[in-house]
């Protein structure tokens, strides 16, 4: 099981300084817009992946006027103690430690904690480009593989070292012919990897998201979802040597697995363009709720459940179900936000379980 005792903040956001203790599994925050409920649920996003949930910069999340913050928290997974802190420097460096043992590379503490958040804004995943698609599949799966994250990491690194020679080569109006051959051969290698594994992870998610759409919508549609990638229908060099000329011309890598995508279609249409308003709030908690339970099967417990002002987005009942669920039946710790204290304060209620509320 893992639990958060306690966080203290220090110039992160709103909170000049500020500290809270957790004696309960379910923590509701309530307060007014602006009253720091939202980055609270970030400083403990931050303690699990390293960075904002909301991709800020680390600079942007220090307080007005101040540089610099610092976020700590102690954490217990299967009984065990962890000190976990996070200082970003005056001079913008970050620093990550855990029981005052600092990591070389801050990526490496991903998935030692693993968190789900849920965000107003998260209907993003559906309704924007495949970009905030891929960026959910590599989350999940970053929490559950580090040679996942690694390769990952040093494609992204490669893209931009590739975009970087086409850019000028067209300015220059020659290539470094050795250099980008190097370059392309790392594409390809760590290219490879990443829709290998994609590939496996998609073809045991899928399944779990559309269980809990159907679980969810309850209702007859049929819901479909595909993943998409240039790599299915070619090998990764064959593809980087057919586009090389449009690369060129364009100044940018076209094709790769930076390209691939989550198809979603309902009753054979596209789902972005068909789908109701409470259609997609069923397929965005079905994607949420399947990395919660991914991760729970892979670790062996619950991940931290953040839920940012989600009451706007669920009727009652519906609420009721996803708070059962995680709280109840997977005894997971949750945290979650509300603008109304009132109504947060019922629906923790209603679970007929211990929770602790904090008014902000």
């Amino acid at each position: 099981m893992l639990i958060l005792d306690n966080i203290s903040l220090f110039q992160f956001r709103n909170y000049h300084s500020g500290s809270f203790s957790f004696s309960k599994n379910i923590i509701g925050f309530c307060g007014k817009n602006g009253s720091g409920k939202t980055n609270l649920l970030d400083a403990i996003y931050y303690l699990c992946f390293t960075k904002s949930y909301f991709n800020k910069p680390d600079a942007q999340n220090t307080s007005h006027g101040k540089t610099g913050f610092r976020i700590e928290g102690n954490l217990k997974k299967s009984g065990t103690p962890y000190k976990v802190v996070c200082v970003v420097r005056e001079n913008g460096k970050k620093e990550f430690s855990v029981d005052g043992e600092i990591y070389t590379k801050v990526a490496a503490h991903i998935g030692r904690f693993p968190c789900v958040m849920i965000a107003p804004d998260d209907v993003a995943i559906i309704t924007e480009a495949s970009d905030e698609r891929r960026k959910f599949i590599d989350y999940t799966i970053s929490q559950l593989d580090l040679d996942y994250l690694h390769n990952l990491i040093n494609y992204n690194k490669l893209i931009q070292q590739r975009n970087s020679l086409l850019k000028q080569a067209a300015e220059q109006g020659k290539m470094d012919e050795t250099l980008f051959q190097v370059i392309s051969a790392q594409l390809i290698q760590n290219g490879n990897l990443i829709f290998k594994k994609r590939q496996e992870f998609c073809r045991d998610f899928i399944p779990i998201i559309i269980n809990l759409y159907n679980e969810i919508a309850k209702s007859n549609e049929k819901l479909s979802i595909n993943y998409i990638s240039n790599l299915q229908s070619n090998t990764f060099e064959k593809i980087l040597k057919e586009n090389t000329t449009k690369d060129l011309a364009l100044q940018r890598t076209t094709k790769g697995v930076h390209r691939d995508d989550l198809e979603f279609k309902i009753d054979g249409g596209s789902f972005k363009s068909l789908a109701s308003q409470g259609q997609r709030k069923s397929l965005l908690f079905a994607l949420k709720l399947a990395e919660y339970e991914t991760l729970l099967q892979h670790k062996g417990f619950p991940p931290l459940m953040l839920l940012d002002d989600i009451f706007e987005k669920l009727d009652e009942d519906r609420m009721h179900n996803l708070l059962s669920r995680v709280c109840v039946k997977n005894q997971g710790q949750i945290f979650i936000t509300d603008t109304h204290c009132d109504r947060l304060n019922e629906a923790l209620k209603r679970l007929d379980v211990q929770y602790q509320l904090f008014n902000l």
